[in-house]
């Protein structure tokens, strides 16, 4: 499988910023926008790694520093951004660690999957010219509510309730973005992608030795390649989609080309993607700007 199972436009002239562009899908994303002719921001906590990684990024590069899990650090970001930016991917993420909190005290999936990302896509939202993509993942179907009362989960948390809370936020969230931008009367278009089961660095950082080697056996068997995963990514940022689309892969074993995916009913909840923005909102101390 390959980009061309999609007709992609020419990006020449447009700049892309992607979150966690450093390895796995973002890189892979960058690469496939790079190549159209985008001018790629690699927004990544770690500078160095993001140097090297833009050397594998055949297109113009820019390397900045962003670490989600501090909303200072989002902060100065938006704050030093200059000029229109066609694309903002909202790509880093963390899956199924142990608990933690980030910076700011908020449980560390939900802060950097999620509130990270609202608080750097208000903050931008400004410049923004296309479209706001946000990665999911089919794992949002694990739980079937936002916790409103404990988003951190204190005293309920388990690795892969915190992610499947986190990933049903990206959805809620694109679904509210989505709403907002039409009653701006925006152009702009908030969409979601998830890579189905793709081999990145984002397995096997549970903390448990036996878990992580157990995931890594299936990534060598299962999983799609992350250049595979982050074909839905692309498709979701550049073909004609409606507002708050959701792509992923269309065959089997959650691979296979891109296109249209579904999601579960607690996804497409217009009231609590309203309660989940108001939270983040009260959280983030970021709102709407538009």
């Amino acid at each position: 499988m390959s980009e061309t199972n999609v007709s992609l436009p020419d990006l020449t002239g447009s700049t892309a910023v992607i979150t966690g562009a450093n390895s796995g899908l973002g890189l892979e994303t960058a690469k496939v926008l790079a190549r159209r002719g985008a001018r790629v921001v690699l927004a990544v906590r770690d500078t160095a790694k993001g140097e090297e990684a833009a050397c594998e990024v055949a297109g113009e590069t820019e390397v900045r520093r962003l670490d989600l899990a501090d909303l200072a650090s989002v902060r100065e970001f938006a704050d030093e951004w200059k000029g229109d930016l066609a694309l903002l991917v909202n790509n880093a993420g963390l899956m199924a660690v142990p608990e933690g909190r980030t910076k700011d005290g908020f449980e560390t999936q939900f802060g950097v999957n999620h509130l990270g990302h609202f608080a750097l896509t208000n903050l931008l939202l400004p410049h923004v010219t296309g479209r706001v993509v946000t990665i999911s993942s089919g794992m949002h179907r694990t739980v079937n509510r936002i916790d409103f009362d404990n988003p951190n989960l204190e005293g309920r948390y388990t690795p892969y309730r915190a992610y499947g809370q986190s990933k049903l936020a990206n959805l809620l969230f694109t679904l509210e973005l989505q709403r907002r931008l039409d009653g701006a009367g925006s152009s702009v278009l908030a969409t979601a992608a998830h890579p189905g089961y793709a081999a990145t660095n984002l397995q096997g950082r549970t903390g448990k030795p036996l878990e992580d080697r157990f995931m890594g056996i299936l990534n060598r068997i299962v999983a799609q390649s992350a250049a595979a995963g982050a074909l839905p990514t692309v498709y979701a940022a550049t073909q004609d989609v409606p507002g708050a689309a959701f792509a992923g892969p269309t065959g089997l074993f959650m691979n296979g080309a891109p296109g249209p995916s579904s999601r579960s009913a607690a996804a497409q909840d217009p009231e609590a993607a309203r309660r989940l923005w108001e939270l983040s909102e009260e959280l983030t101390e970021t709102s709407f700007p538009l």
